[in-house]
């Protein structure tokens, strides 16, 4: 453990700072205590406050330089509000769930309070200039789920610092002199995202500057419980650099002396900023004066001992202290500075609830106006009236009370003919269309570059274009990516040295530097990080996952944060990175490689296309890199030593998203598929036409997005049948592709046999050829179901096997 250094600057300490940020202490402390009042008050649905805290993130505000970044906590408030980015009213109408960005220009009211985003997107979507800004990236609640990404953006800064090739992308960095201030309260260090996270800084050396807001607990529960030595300092001890080997710089200082948490933080920013050190503040000895959230009170689980030595230690009151004891401020002067702060807060709240209130007045007026109307003459006017005034009586209405109230009075009058049904069904059009894009716009880009945008260019084959392996197929396209776009990252498990285990990358390293294909540890929740936080600041990062099984120890990173970023900025800040796998019919209950069921629930605001060949999975990277959201690409991992012709135009060509395919047409079944499943299914529609049977197989190509046309139901109704062949678990994709096609296209009307799925077993499948045979689709059993389908309608011509 290294000693804080006393600071060479002087200035530092003026009154004018001082005093400045002692109103600003005051102003976040009267916040959180208004905010907690609110939601005790019914005005809000739930608070998690920065109390006790304030004092350590001015000072780390203050090292906080334009185009650095912030992955951090929810309780943040006064770090942002130091930085100039949070408005007290903004605070307030965050928690009041407020809808308009003008109001909540972080999330517009999407997340819970504390979670504050800077708008890197115009509003066309398009990337503004983060080396003047006072950058956060959007907070998410998952404790220790901001870390990863921090990885990301920090690996970036090192990339813009050493790899000159991009020293052209001016409005991402100034030569990689950016740093990362991680937050993360005591008790989430636990997380296993922490020790990975802090772990991998470690190795890559970036410029992560890590802050823990030690308050002792984790709700209820104290450190001793949570950390090793009942000190994360301590515990990571292991981690200090020295003489001999890289590591961290560590620091511990006390969150309630003013004087030491700047000098901490102006030597911790320094290090990381000059040299690309890694760097762990331990701030001990904060409070929370509110106990952790409103859902409950400390006092339940803390000692009478433990409550008094937080009263006497709150930072606010050592470092009120602090100023009168080194003649700062009077004692009247400090007095009026808490009024005035009081006052700010109060009208912060007051206008944050008025426009809150406001915002939603004119479709509640029009409501009750409108079911006035609709009282007047009708037969039914005493059950509208008692409609209207139940709406009129309510105390806080909401959104939902004025919609809910016409629709009850729209199915009271579902009978009538006259105007006022049709008045009332226009209002409600009109409202969710609003509230459409109110609650459930921009989960895709809805930006001039998005990728649903680009247009299909079919592969061109030469009348000799040569047969390769699928391998050295992606090693062309990998080759001539990477040597026109200086943006290009590649990183992954073995993805480096040795060209990734099935030799897409065999060579490149060697020739495009570790720099731009490199190899990392295994450690598949980070590899998603540092892919997501590269991409944030306009690199374009295509990160690997070895196989398609090892996802589930990324997916909470991918499902909480990357899937949820642009929806929960309402457009505000995207991340477009390229998630590499491979999947399907290896052998092995580890290596199966086919839970699309679970993607598919799990990453709406990712694409994820199921490539069956190369070939086909290169034209998908081609339209992910002229687009800006993410994408998942599972590649067919028995392709890779499959045949295929090499097209000419290899880097232009595209694969449209959500646009099946037809692979071969038919007559009298259809059968939708995808990826490996492909193969298998043509094989089957050779034998069955052996034995006069003609089935359609189509590939979707894309599961999200899903067959965005619906040319799906033209083909069924032709052959007036249909069979979802995959390899994911019963009800798993093959469900959601039914759903998909007899529900959302309305096949049902074309059927004359009940539409079937055909899956892999609900285990996985156990080791061998035969435990592949016996629990995933085969060609025998695709026969044999579509069979069955035809032998119900022909019982005669296709008698029972």
């Amino acid at each position: 453990m290294i000693a804080n250094e006393q600071l060479r600057a002087t200035d530092i300490l003026s009154r004018e700072k001082i005093l400045s940020d002692y109103r600003l202490a005051c102003e976040s402390r009267q916040a959180s205590l208004l905010g907690r009042r609110d939601v005790m008050g019914g005005r809000a649905k739930f608070g998690i406050f920065g109390d006790g805290k304030e004092l350590a993130q001015l000072a780390a505000a203050r090292a906080f330089d334009r185009g650095d970044f912030r992955s951090g906590y929810y309780r943040d408030q006064t770090f942002v509000a130091a930085l100039g980015e949070l408005r007290w009213s903004e605070f307030f109408a965050q928690l009041y769930a407020h809808t308009d960005l003008a109001a909540d220009p972080n999330t517009a009211g999407r997340s819970m309070n504390g979670h504050f985003a800077t708008r890197w997107l115009d509003d066309q979507g398009q990337w503004r200039n983060q080396t003047e800004l006072y950058n956060s990236v959007c907070d998410i609640a998952p404790t220790a789920g901001q870390l990863p990404r921090a990885i990301g953006l920090a690996y970036a800064s090192k990339l813009f610092r050493n790899n000159h090739a991009l020293d052209g992308m001016t409005n991402f960095s100034r030569q990689g002199n950016e740093i990362v201030f991680g937050t993360i309260g005591d008790a989430s260090t636990s997380q296993g995202m922490f020790w990975e996270s802090m772990n991998a800084a470690g190795v890559l050396q970036i410029p992560l500057l890590m802050s823990v807001w030690d308050d002792g607990y984790g709700i209820s529960v104290p450190v001793e419980y949570q950390t090793t030595k009942g000190s994360i300092s301590k515990a990571l001890a292991g981690f200090q650099r020295d003489t001999y080997d890289k590591g961290f710089e560590i620091f511990t200082v006390k969150g309630w002396d003013y004087v030491a948490l700047l000098e901490t933080y102006q030597q911790a920013a320094h290090i990381c900023r000059t040299q690309h050190v890694p760097v762990l503040v331990h701030v001990q000895e904060l409070t929370q004066p509110q106990g952790h959230s409103t859902s409950g009170s400390h006092e339940r689980y803390k000692s009478k001992e433990r409550l008094a030595w937080e009263a006497q230690h709150d930072c606010n009151l050592t470092f009120r202290q602090w100023i009168l004891e080194n003649g700062y401020a009077t004692n009247e002067e400090l007095e009026s500075i808490e009024a005035d702060a009081k006052e700010v807060a109060k009208k912060a709240r007051i206008s944050a609830w008025n426009a809150y209130q406001q915002s939603m007045k004119g479709d509640f007026d029009e409501a009750v106006d409108l079911l006035q109307q609709a009282a007047r003459h009708n037969a039914k006017s005493a059950d509208l009236m008692a409609i209207r005034e139940e709406l009129r009586k309510t105390p806080t209405p909401l959104r939902r009370d004025a919609v809910t109230a016409i629709r009850k009075a729209i199915r009271l009058l579902r009978t009538d003919t006259g105007t006022a049904p049709q008045l009332l069904r226009h209002w409600l059009t009109k409202t969710n269309t609003e509230n459409e894009d109110r609650f459930s716009s921009y989960l895709y880009s809805q930006s001039p570059e998005s990728p649903m945008l680009v247009e299909g260019v079919p592969a061109h084959y030469a009348d000799d274009a040569p047969v390769l392996d699928g391998y050295l197929l992606m090693q062309h396209y990998f080759d001539s990516l990477f040597a026109r776009d200086a943006r290009l990252v590649a990183l992954g498990e073995d993805v480096g040295q040795i060209g990734d285990v099935n030799q897409g990358f065999a060579g490149l390293q060697e020739k495009y530097g570790e720099i731009r294909i490199t190899d990392t540890g295994i450690r598949e929740t980070t590899i998603i990080g540092q892919g997501i936080g590269m991409a944030m600041r306009g690199l374009r990062p295509i990160v690997e996952i070895q196989y398609f099984d090892y996802i589930y120890y990324a997916l909470a990173t991918l499902t909480d944060d990357l899937a949820t970023l642009h929806y929960r900025t309402k457009g505000g800040q995207k991340a477009p990175l390229i998630v590499r796998t491979r999947g399907h019919r290896l052998e092995g209950i580890w290596h199966s490689g086919s839970p699309m069921g679970t993607m598919i629930s799990s990453l709406r605001g990712i694409h994820v296309l199921v490539p069956r060949n190369m070939t086909q999975a290169a034209g998908f990277y081609n339209t992910l890199l002229k687009g800006d959201d993410p994408g998942l690409i599972i590649e067919s991992l028995n392709g890779y030593r499959l045949k295929e012709k090499l097209p000419d135009n290899l880097n232009e060509f595209c694969v449209p998203l959500g646009v099946p395919e037809i692979l071969r047409e038919g007559t009298d079944v259809t059968v939708i598929t995808y990826g490996s499943m492909c193969r298998i299914v043509v094989e089957a529609a050779g034998q069955l036409a052996q034995i006069g049977i003609s089935i359609e197989v189509i590939d979707v190509q894309t599961l999200l997005p899903f067959d965005v046309h619906h040319r799906l139901v033209d083909s069924i109704k032709k052959t007036n049948r249909v069979l979802f062949a995959d390899e994911d678990v019963p009800g798993g994709a093959s469900a959601y592709m039914m759903q998909q096609v007899v529900e959302t296209q309305n096949a049902y009307r074309y059927l004359d046999s009940a539409p079937r799925t055909l899956s892999a077993k609900a285990h996985r499948p156990p080791y061998g050829s035969d435990g592949d045979y016996f629990s995933k689709p085969s060609v025998d059993d695709v026969v044999e179901t579509v069979y069955a389908i035809m032998s119900e309608t022909e019982p005669a011509r296709f008698p029972t096997l």
